[in-house]
């Protein structure tokens, strides 16, 4: 009966937020780091379960199933190859970040480029967030929750007054948490939510193998192995949504800069209590996302086997059709809370990184330099408050938009985030790149991007940002190289929290690499699969050429680095020559 859904779904919910209230009482919410940092005080666990559920929400528990349904395997990269950049993250941004003490990345881009760069930047966040990331959350977090409460149908609405309305809730409920808790309260809940996730998110994919087999769970795994091999192999082919060659190229660069440069995601990390505690949190997430694949894709590929190509009304209803039939009554309500929980995750991590930005970023250095800490606050609140209620009017109106918006948007995302990337990377390793440079570099890419997308229509986006990559960087270092900086950048290190890494950190992430491999080879045709289709020579032709462009890159930065050196090495000599003659 849906009481027992409603009820279950209630005191789940209402549990996490009084929790959430516990834990954060004691936070000092008056001041910028108390407010938007957590007070720096998060462990390895609570930012660990925070970056999960900032990074899942409907989008993928649908969406990925949905392509799963339609595709095969294939998409699991998405998630599972999501360790590499993470140990990237670990090691090489991680530190830097903590050292130099920033609240957000385009703090850092101010300490090394300048504050335009900043305000530049911030801007792009701020636009993708409210047009395109905070609608699309509600919208598609919505279409969930009416799927599993039939909400439409008990109240006779049309679907898009539904999803107004489930809008406007989770955005109410959303600002609650943000306002009056700040991160901390965001990565409380998040944490929480995690466990309910993994509890939750691994009983459909068992469940589902059990109706499959008829009620029994080895028939289930039988047929799932052997009915459609080639619905198991996850690796793709030129033609597949994922090529195998974009895995350590554009796929990687696009992860690197959601795992290590978005501001909505890496917001948790930067709350750290020190450096070990930073690196456990952002580890201990890189093996997680080695498992999603087994309940963010594998149910799709379930229900394809249960109810066949043309078995449902659209390859995204497959996961909710699997909650629907496979789960007990009361189980749909706390999966359904789960959800939920991993809507509010998204929605508040985008809107706690908004606030960040538009306070630290644009509120005080344009228009109140001298504003003390509780007035950033206030304004953060009122922006929040603000932005919350754009998105909730924005997203009903997605229903008008062609299908396949969120890939579409997805892409479009491809405007900015490769050169923010390259700014951080090439920010961490060179000394002498200009202000001039990451504002140059963003017109070029803008311009090749857009072309990209007249002539190359049909082509991967990921094979293209596979060549903007080196292309941005190498834009950056020829600017560089032109008009150098007049003095040497050096990382500022403002002593806040501890640097003493983990002492487990390399040996863990030599583990994850090693899984992730054994997870590519399972769903391989050395393993349980079954080659969908033959693999192009261009592919690896393409893959090679990619790798030696970058090589390249990379080869012209460190001999314009290595000239560099020797010419402040001989001024430095010089001027010591003249001090000693007088």
């Amino acid at each position: 009966m849906m009481w027992i859904i409603v009820s279950s779904f209630l005191v789940y919910t209402i549990f996490v937020a009084w929790f959430s209230w516990y834990k954060t009482r004691q936070t000092d919410l008056t001041s910028s780091d108390g407010y938007f940092l957590a007070g720096r005080s998060l462990t390895g666990i609570v930012i660990a379960g925070s970056l999960i559920l900032t990074n899942l929400s409907t989008e993928q528990m649908v969406g990925l199933n949905g392509q799963g349904f339609g595709e095969s395997m294939v998409v699991m990269a998405w998630e599972v190859t999501s360790p590499i950049a993470l140990i990237f993250m670990a090691f090489i941004f991680l530190p830097r970040y903590l050292k130099a003490g920033i609240s957000t990345i385009p703090d850092f881009l101010e300490q090394r480029y300048d504050l335009r760069t900043r305000q530049i930047v911030s801007i792009l966040f701020l636009l993708g967030y409210a047009v395109a990331y905070l609608p699309t959350v509600l919208y598609s977090g919505a279409l969930v929750l009416d799927s599993i409460f039939s909400l439409s149908s008990i109240s006779g609405t049309s679907q898009f007054t539904t999803v107004m309305i489930v809008a406007l809730a989770i955005g109410i409920i959303g600002c609650c948490y943000v306002i009056f808790g700040g991160l901390r309260a965001c990565a409380i809940s998040d944490t929480i939510n995690g466990v309910g996730l993994i509890i939750g998110g691994f009983m459909i994919p068992f469940l589902a193998l059990v109706a499959l087999g008829g009620g029994n769970l080895v028939d289930g795994v039988d047929k799932l192995l052997h009915a459609n091999p080639a619905k198991l192999n996850a690796i793709g082919n030129h033609e597949s949504s994922v090529p195998w060659t974009v895995l350590l190229t554009g796929l990687l660069f696009n992860n690197l800069f959601y795992w290590c440069t978005n501001q909505a995601i890496i917001q948790r990390t930067l709350g750290a209590k020190n450096l070990a505690e930073g690196q456990k949190g952002v580890l201990y997430a890189g093996f997680f996302k080695i498992f999603g694949a087994f309940f963010l894709v594998l149910p799709g590929i379930i229900a394809f086997l249960l109810y066949g190509e043309g078995g449902l009304k659209n390859a995204d209803m497959a996961y909710p059709a699997l909650v629907t039939d496979v789960l007990p009554l009361a189980l749909s309500g706390f999966l359904a809370a789960v959800l939920f929980g991993a809507i509010l995750s998204s929605f508040n991590g985008a809107l706690n990184s908004s606030i960040t930005l538009f306070t630290l970023d644009i509120y005080r250095p344009m228009f109140k330099p001298d504003a003390k800490e509780r007035e950033l606050v206030k304004v953060g609140r009122i922006f929040a408050g603000g932005l919350a209620a754009v998105a909730v009017i924005v997203a009903p109106f997605i229903i008008f938009a062609p299908s396949g918006l969120y890939y579409y948007l997805q892409e479009m995302f491809g405007f900015y985030n490769i050169p923010i990337i390259a700014m951080v990377v090439v920010g961490f390793f060179s000394k002498h790149v200009p202000s001039s440079a990451p504002k140059i570099t963003i017109v070029v890419h803008i311009v090749v991007y857009a072309l990209s997308k007249f002539f190359l229509g049909n082509v991967n986006f990921l094979y293209v940002l596979s060549i903007l990559f080196p292309l941005n960087v190498f834009v950056m270092v020829l600017v560089g190289k032109l008009s150098p900086r007049s003095t040497a950048y050096e990382l500022y290190d403002s002593k806040k929290v501890d640097l003493t890494p983990w002492k487990h950190a390399k040996v863990f992430s030599v583990f994850i690499l090693l899984l992730m491999i054994g997870v590519y080879a399972f769903f391989s045709p050395i393993g349980v699969a079954e080659a969908s289709a033959e693999y192009s020579p261009m592919s690896l032709i393409f893959m090679l050429g990619t790798l030696i462009l970058i090589g390249g890159v990379f080869w012209f930065w460190r001999n314009t680095n290595r000239k560099q050196r020797k010419q402040e090495d001989q001024s430095e000599f010089n001027q010591s020559l003249k001090q000693s003659s007088l």
